[in-house]
């Protein structure tokens, strides 16, 4: 929740500007205060009243107004609210914070606040991926902004591609992981998630059924306890989480250099249903069918990367969790391979067909440690993922 937060939300002129309407009315029923602020091409999509009427504020708009100075002031309003968040962000908008630009009210602000500032980029697809605009992200990253998406999706002006708003309860999510003073507030954690694709020839693959929810619902609770998240995943069903820094990869030797890339990380949660094996000669061409013969494929192990990780001499995250997805003697089967590979924590679930895990919304999980094995009821895969983050937050805090 949102409690006493206060949000100046900076409203850019698009298309997309009419959504804001229900973010104010979403972030006022966490209980925020929302201060809202109009550029002169919002205007254009929603109206000053109707701002104002969900907000249950004055809406500011102009910066020469003698009233709203004598009363506040901007440089006040720059700074009385916890967070600024710009949605949507045009490219304009995105070009003057980059710039250092402070010709309006809503820039002015932005270049006055010494408050965390998160943006919520809209635009044509094209804008978006302009040299230009992409040089301006990257430096506003660089100088700290927050963003939250945008999404890939079919454009008012019947384009698709990169450009689309995130939907509001992205953005909120975003808005919650920027004010939270969390336990794990600053501590980078590494996760991996969904399965591994390990091609056969260009038109086939091995793979298995991991949808990457749990993975997901990890890298979100770890974030919402304020981690700085690198979230590795594989092609799974379930999207990333926003708030996190994604790193998509195909195969289990693609997924390693990732890991590796992505340390060192106060901690690393390897959730990933990674290949055991990979063809060894993958075919560049279609394997054709033959009369009366079957293709014969020799098969390598994959680089086992949890192993890897739980036995580096430098630069180990100070705590190493696995998975073990069984289908019998799950407990014996997980502490044997908590010792095996030299991980900290072992996360065990019973993935056998009956229990309608592999790719559900449940999991039942036991957590085994050097202390033993902790069997954990049956929850949904968000409560699991809670749990395991305050787990984890405890531990790396020494509780």
């Amino acid at each position: 929740m949102l409690n006493e937060k206060t949000i100046l939300l900076i409203i850019g002129g698009g298309i997309a500007a009419f959504k804001s309407l229900d973010l104010i009315r979403r972030l006022r029923e966490e209980g925020a205060r929302v201060v809202p602020v109009l550029t002169k091409a919002a205007e254009e999509f929603v109206t000053p009243l109707s701002v104002s009427g969900l907000a249950a504020e004055k809406v500011y708009r102009d910066l020469f107004d003698l009233t709203d100075e004598a009363e506040m002031g901007h440089i006040e309003l720059s700074r009385a609210a916890d967070l600024v968040v710009v949605s949507p962000a045009t490219a304009d908008l995105l070009g003057k914070m980059a710039g250092g630009l402070a010709n309006d009210l809503a820039s002015t602000l932005l270049m006055a606040t010494d408050k965390p500032v998160l943006v919520a980029p809209a635009m044509n697809v094209r804008m978006w991926e302009h040299p230009a605009c992409q040089r301006n992200v990257a430096q506003l990253k660089q100088d700290g902004v927050l963003f939250v998406g945008p999404e890939e999706g079919t454009m008012a002006c019947g384009e698709f591609g990169p450009g689309r708003l995130s939907e509001t309860p992205d953005i909120i999510a975003a808005i919650r992981a920027a004010l939270t003073e969390g336990p794990l507030k600053g501590k980078h954690i590494l996760v991996t998630s969904g399965p591994t694709h390990e091609p056969i020839d260009p038109v086939r693959y091995i793979a298995n059924r991991s949808s990457g929810a749990q993975g997901t619902a990890i890298a979100k609770a770890l974030r919402d306890l304020g981690a700085d998240v690198s979230f590795v995943t594989g092609p799974a069903d379930v999207p990333p989480p926003r708030g996190v820094r994604v790193i998509r990869v195909e195969t289990a030797r693609e997924m390693k250099e990732a890991v590796e890339a992505a340390l060192p990380a106060e901690a690393a949660v390897f959730a990933a249903a990674v290949a055991d094996w990979r063809v060894t000669s993958e075919s560049g061409s279609k394997i054709k069918k033959t009369q009366g013969k079957l293709p014969v494929l020799e098969f390598s192990e994959n680089p086992d990367i949890l192993a890897g990780v739980s036995q580096r001499t430098e630069g180990r995250p100070r705590l190493v969790v696995g998975f073990a997805a069984e289908t019998d003697d799950v407990i014996a089967h997980a502490t044997a391979k908590r010792k095996r590979k030299g991980c900290d924590w072992i996360v065990a679930n019973d993935v056998s067909p009956a229990t309608g895990i592999m790719g559900g919304v449940e999991n039942a999980v036991t957590l085994i440690t050097e202390r033993g094995a902790d069997e954990w009821p049956r929850m949904s895969k968000d409560e699991v993922a809670r749990q395991l983050a305050y787990r984890i937050a405890d531990h790396l805090s020494g509780n």
